[in-house]
């Protein structure tokens, strides 16, 4: 299987592209730079530029690329980063796509459960509506550009992952060093829920969307059992064999701290539940928090 990956460099694409090489699939890793090999090809997401060649008689496609959420404050110049990132790249892939005259059957693409905003404690599966706020919209705009590949027959798949846990980066490298000094501890109200995956089912699952020719549209990759921020906390601490602190982190010092990243990223609530990986067989391998947890670190 002759497969096309955008952002294969970053962590969910690292993971993905060595377990689709151990099955054996040619990846072609479409690079920002020179390439360096027979297995990666030059593309300029900015300037709308990728080669056809590349892209045709692929039997697959999975686009990944795009900067990343919460690694800095979301100031002006990054918020339009953010958007352009994600906007241009699936734009000049999806035309590219949809102009060839061996289309692949299936396009990939990443996405968010940013999509939905805020949703309290109201659980939402891929029928609910888009929310508020900057990241909904910048979801609602990277989505969009797929239609490119759609409107021409390509079977398009859109991953909207949450939480994806991780020892080799995300979340948790991040923040394991405070809870490990026993200053681990609920953020906000601790009250908002946090919608997880664990790396290995993040890959399953998509290995799982690339086989299933009934999946198309949205897709959450979540696990089936959401969690609140505090739970999360309190099962942070236990794998880690290190005490949390009661009291929680106010949403004023998280706010100065963060940003607007902090209104969007870690203070709202987000119980999302996968309901189509449910419906099409998919058995996921972590379902619990202190599992996965246990699994990862």
């Amino acid at each position: 299987m002759s497969i096309i990956m955008t952002g294969s460099s970053g962590l969910l694409g690292t993971a993905l592209t060595k377990a689709l090489r151990a099955d054996g699939a040619r990846v072609v890793r479409l690079v920002r730079r020179a390439p360096q090999g027979a297995d990666e090809s030059f593309w300029n997401p900015a300037e709308g530029l990728v080669d056809p060649a590349a892209l045709e008689g692929a039997e697959a496609v999975v686009h990944l690329a795009g900067a990343g959420i919460g690694d800095r404050r979301w100031d002006g110049p990054r918020k339009r980063e953010l958007l352009s990132s994600r906007v241009e790249g699936t734009r000049t892939l999806a035309t590219a796509l949809a102009g060839l005259s061996a289309k692949p059957p299936v396009l990939l693409s990443a996405s968010a459960i940013g999509y939905y905003g805020d949703t309290g404690d109201r659980a939402v599966d891929e029928s609910g509506p888009s929310g508020e706020g900057f990241l909904a919209g910048l979801v609602r705009a990277w989505e969009a550009e797929t239609e490119h590949a759609a409107r021409a027959g390509i079977r398009t798949a859109l991953l909207r992952t949450g939480l994806v846990l991780s020892r080799d980066g995300g979340m948790l490298p991040r923040i394991s060093p405070i809870f490990k000094l026993g200053l681990g501890a609920p953020l906000g109200s601790g009250r908002q829920y946090w919608s997880w995956i664990s790396m290995d089912d993040w890959v399953h699952a998509v290995r799982h969307i690339l086989k299933n020719q009934e999946i198309e549209g949205p897709v959450n990759l979540t696990a089936p059992e959401p969690v609140t921020n505090a739970e999360f906390t309190a099962a942070l601490g236990r794998a880690l064999r290190r005490p949390t602190m009661p009291l929680p982190v106010p949403g004023f010092a998280l706010r100065a701290a963060l940003g607007e990243f902090a209104q969007e990223g870690v203070l709202i609530g987000q119980r999302v539940t996968p309901r189509r990986l449910l419906d099409t067989g998919y058995s996921f391998r972590h379902i619990h928090l202190n599992e996965a947890l246990a699994a990862v670190l």
